[in-house]
């Protein structure tokens, strides 16, 4: 689970990267700042994901993205898409990790 999220986090921070160089032409300082700070938060956010903080940021973070697709809009079509891939990523976590438990319950060695 943990891995999903922290790769859909790490493409963000690399999307909203490409979203700052959108925004330098049209919009002030200030919201370039924002949309930077948002950047390094996804960043920050996947070295997190080992705490239940670091989901709760990283959903926080969601609806940072989709705000700042206000700025930049193209950025909330991919907004809503890294926001289905982060709740994809807590679905298929949880079950990846259900198995898993299963398995190593009923004494099957863990694969290397």
């Amino acid at each position: 689970m943990r891995i999903l999220g922290a790769a859909v986090l790490a493409m963000e921070s690399l999307v909203m990267g490409f979203a700052l160089l959108l925004a330098t032409k049209d919009h002030s300082s200030l919201s370039i700042a924002i949309g930077g700070c948002i950047a390094i938060a996804f960043l920050l956010c996947a070295g997190l994901l080992k705490r239940t903080f670091g989901w709760i940021l990283g959903s926080l973070l969601q609806i940072a993205i989709l705000a700042y697709g206000f700025v930049v809009t193209p950025l909330i079509i991919l907004g809503v898409l890294f926001s289905g891939l982060w709740v994809a990523a807590i679905i298929i976590g949880r079950k990846g990790e259900a198995a898993r438990a299963a398995l190593l319950k009923a004494g099957v060695p863990k694969a290397s």
